[in-house]
């Protein structure tokens, strides 16, 4: 399983990699292995402000659908064109290909209160 460093992770299995005010939003290693085989990423939030654990998406696969929590507050930017034709990108590379959002970040102060790398370790045991 890989769990890049430089990244911060939430509870709900989100990453994320904040430069300046704007960040980058995906779903883990971890939780692209639990879910299986991904068939579909909907993300209809482009241009809204969210909270922070707001629903910004949802993520299906062959046996499940579920959905992405957005690790901060902030405006969503855009989603990942990629994701439409190549959703299975989200299974074969989950921090590079695979990212769902980029957004701005109300309070960039708020992402040092996520998970780093050894406590994430220590939820997906």
């Amino acid at each position: 399983m890989n769990f890049p460093e430089h990244l911060k992770y939430t509870k709900d299995h989100e990453w994320i990699l904040l430069e300046g005010n704007v960040a980058t939003v995906g779903v883990t290693d971890f939780a692209q292995s639990e879910l299986g085989d991904i068939v579909f990423v909907d993300i209809e939030t482009v241009g809204k402000e969210l909270s922070a654990e707001a629903v910004f998406g949802t993520i299906e696969a062959v046996k499940t659908v579920s959905d992405l929590f957005l690790p901060v507050a902030g405006t969503i930017l855009e989603k990942n064109a990629e994701l439409d034709s190549d959703p299975e990108c989200v299974n074969e590379d989950p921090y590079g290909r695979g990212w769902m959002i980029k957004m701005t970040v109300n309070n960039p102060e708020d992402v040092a209160g996520l998970l780093d790398v050894e406590a994430y370790k220590k939820l997906v045991g």
